[in-house]
């Protein structure tokens, strides 16, 4: 029965694997995000830890809200975190332009309770990405 598991536990990973491999909606470590759009970009990236309406999640990990988050009126602060990364949150500066990032986060600053309506500047981007 043992043997059972564990060749079904395999093969379940690899159709994961498999699964993970095709889909162009997935980017893989060094790879690039196709999606340009800010709402795209934040159900490829972002909802997963930080839930669909960005209320965030506690369980495995913390997760802190993007909605109705004050922190985010400076755009500096969500283009760091997006860019850099910090503790727990990971770096997306390999995988996405200064354009993209520009997007997500101002998707992120104008929606779900946010209303900080001012595009994101491409100088803070370009300042906190060192391209």
């Amino acid at each position: 029965m043992r043997r059972l598991y564990l060749a079904a536990s395999g093969l379940l990973f690899l159709t994961g694997v498999q699964a993970y491999a095709q889909d162009p909606q997935v980017s893989a470590p060094g790879q690039h995000f196709e999606q340009r759009e800010g709402e795209h970009l934040f159900k490829a990236i972002c909802q997963g830890c930080h839930m669909a309406q960005g209320q965030g999640a506690h369980g495995a990990g913390a997760y802190p809200a993007l909605a109705n988050n004050p922190r985010l009126s400076a755009d500096a602060y969500p283009v760091f975190m997006v860019a850099q990364g910090q503790g727990g949150m990971p770096g997306f500066k390999s995988q996405l332009d200064d354009e993209q990032i520009a997007a997500v986060v101002t998707y992120i600053r104008t929606h779900n309770g946010n209303t900080f309506n001012q595009p994101v500047d491409m100088a803070t981007v370009k300042a906190l990405t060192g391209r």
